[in-house]
Parts: C-alpha cells; sequence; structure tokens
C-alpha cells in the first residue's frame, strides 16, 4: 500500500521525511540505524546500510535427482547466494555426481565441504567485480562463432568442427548464468547497481539481450547435431552407391553458397544489433537497430528462396537441411528482438 508524507525543513536549509513505521520494524530500522540513499533518476531509493558477509542459503535436496538437482543448483547460484549448503538425511553417490557436474558448469563456484548429509558449494566470485557487460560482450563471441562453425562444419563435412560447436555451447550456459545471477542482484538492492555502473534498465537489457544469444547458440548447437546426423547418413549412402553406379551424395554448391550467404546475413543481423545495444548515441543506436530489423526481412527471403533448392534433394535430407535453415533463419529472428530492446534502451525516458 502506498503511503505519502510531506517534506519538512528542520533547522532552516535541511530536508526531512519520516518513515512508515511498520517498514522501519521489519527491516531492523530504529533510532540511531544508518540507512543508505541511492538517487536514479528522480526517483531516490532507501534502504538500511547492509553488514559485510556472504550471504547463505540452505536447500533440502532429498527428493531431488538428475535434472532437477541440478536446475536447483542453478537456482540457487542465480538467486544470488554466496555459500549454498546441500542437505539431505543422506547425499547418494548419484546425487554428489550431479552437485559436482553443477559446479563445475558455473563460474566461480567449488565444492567446500562434503560430509554424509551435507555439500556446502562457495562463490569465489565478488559479485561487485563481475562485468555484465563483458560476460554479453563474450556471449555474443562465441554464438556467433559457433553458428559461422555450424554451417561451416556441414559444408566441409567437418564432424570434428561440429563436435566443437556442441561443446562451446555449455561456455554460452555458463556465462548466461552468470549475466542472470548480476541482474537479479540488481533487482534486490540498488547497490548492486551501483557497484557495476549501470542503471537497472540497462541490466534489464543486457539481461534480454543475453537470453536471445543463448538461444542462438543453442540453433548453432542443433545444426551441429543435425549436420552429424546428415554426415552419417551420407556416408551409408555414398557406400551404397559406390557399390552400383559411382554415385555421389554430396551437397550441390549452389546449396552450400546459399547456406553460407544465409548463415552470414544471419550473422550479420545479430552483430549489428549488438552494436546497437552497445552504442552510447542514442541516434547511432537507432540507425544500427533500424538497420538489423530491416536485415532480417531479407534472411526470410533468401530462407524461402533455399527452400525451394531442397526440393530438388531427397525427402530425408530435404527435412534435415530444412531445419538447419530454419535454425538460421532464427537466429537472425533473435537479432532481431536485440535490436527492439536496443531501440527501447536508446529512446527517450518519460
Amino acid at each position: 500500500m502506498v503511503e505519502t508524507r510531506k517534506v519538512q525543513v528542520t533547522g532552516g536549509s535541511t530536508y526531512t521525511v519520516s518513515i512508515p513505521k511498520d517498514w522501519a520494524t521489519e527491516n531492523g530500522v530504529s533510532a540511531g540505524t544508518e540507512v543508505e540513499f541511492y538517487p536514479e533518476g528522480d526517483s531516490l531509493f532507501l534502504t538500511p546500510v547492509s553488514e559485510e558477509g556472504r550471504t547463505e542459503g540452505t536447500l533440502d535436496v532429498g527428493d531431488l535427482e538428475g535434472d532437477q538437482l541440478t536446475r536447483a543448483v542453478m537456482t540457487m547460484y542465480v538467486s544470488g547466494f554466496d555459500i549454498i549448503a546441500l542437505e539431505a538425511a543422506r547425499i547418494t553417490n548419484d546425487q554428489r555426481r550431479t552437485i559436482r557436474d553443477s559446479v563445475q558448469s558455473l563460474v566461480g563456484l567449488e565444492v567446500l565441504e562434503e560430509t554424509r548429509d551435507r555439500v556446502v558449494i562457495r562463490d569465489l566470485l565478488d559479485s561487485s567485480e563481475l562485468s555484465i557487460h563483458n560476460a554479453v560482450t563474450r556471449m555474443r563471441l562465441i554464438a556467433v562463432s559457433m553458428l559461422e562453425d555450424a554451417i561451416d562444419a556441414l559444408a566441409t563435412s567437418d564432424e570434428d568442427m561440429a563436435l566443437d560447436v556442441i561443446h562451446r555451447d555449455d561456455d554460452v550456459d555458463r556465462l548466461y548464468m552468470v549475466v542472470s545471477r548480476i541482474f537479479r542482484a540488481t533487482l534486490r538492492t540498488p547497490k548492486a547497481a551501483e557497484d557495476i555502473g549501470l542503471s537497472r534498465e540497462v541490466c534489464f537489457d543486457y539481461h534480454s539481450s543475453a537470453r536471445q544469444l543463448e538461444r542462438v547458440a543453442d540453433h548453432a548447437t542443433k545444426i551441429a547435431h543435425l549436420t552429424h546426423e546428415l554426415l552419417d547418413d551420407e556416408a551409408i549412402v555414398d557406400a551404397g552407391e559406390a557399390a552400383t553406379d559411382g554415385g555421389d551424395a554430396t551437397l550441390p554448391d549452389e546449396l552450400i553458397e546459399a547456406l553460407q550467404t544465409l548463415d552470414e546475413d544471419a550473422r550479420e543481423v545479430v552483430d549489428r544489433a549488438m552494436e546497437a545495444l552497445f552504442a552510447e548515441d542514442s541516434a547511432e543506436a537507432t540507425r544500427l537497430a533500424n538497420e538489423a530489423r530491416g536485415a532480417v526481412l531479407g534472411v526470410d527471403q533468401r530462407a524461402r528462396e533455399i527452400d525451394e533448392l531442397l526440393r530438388e534433394l531427397d525427402p530425408a535430407r530435404a527435412q534435415l537441411l530444412g531445419l538447419i535453415v530454419d535454425s538460421v533463419s532464427r537466429s537472425a529472428d533473435y537479432g532481431g528482438n536485440i535490436a527492439e530492446t536496443a531501440l527501447q534502451k536508446a529512446a527517450p525516458t518519460p
């Protein structure tokens, strides 16, 4: 419920205002308590001075296994706990392995203590020293390079490159968890936003864009998996045709070139959108974002043209390649979403 107060003047020059008693009681504020003020635009946030120390959280994992346990550890991490205690009447060996794998998949965590009924995890990083800008920048570089390498793996029949793309998806996921952790910290306290030097609105824009980059990486991974499946199928077809008439099951050069051009255009959308997001000048950001949004239509048109080329292939391969075309096209769409975020970031503040 909103409460209003009148600003008063004391001592002739000092402005004072009372604070709601219920809020003060709930937050341990009384006479002599120090509070902190954080100005943000036309708003002023007040919070009790927080005691230095690491936040601790405890979770009962007795009924959690596999993916549920992994998700629980990730949730505690993203929520901002520095020390995470996982407890159960007895923690099984399978649970311990899952916990260790979860720790390895997150940035800055280590297992601090293990007993029969308890595993304690500690975050080694100081959240105030993490850079959400650097994390998103790194996500951009990895996701875009994954998309490029996934198509190159298909074009050159390079299964090792496709496998490397799949492995790099873990790096993007780790960075996205870092971005989410920082963003949620800024929602809890204005001090977190002050520590990283960005407003909460900008942190929200970065977090939204990071989600789109994570999806681009997911589609690059999907392309790599489809490439592996295509290459396996072609090896079988090649062997059969070689035994009969010496036929060839490789993809037509025209199709490969079209896919590479489509991939290049999609990556350009993502790159242009990210440049708009990071641009400090509003006019420049708006120009870049609109260019990225306009380029999405070109990607969609080129994808439809490739679909026509796929009609000339056998149905099984055409279906797999159609999924690849769809993933590249969707990656451009995600770039368009980032461009929309950049436009909102560049717009005047009400």
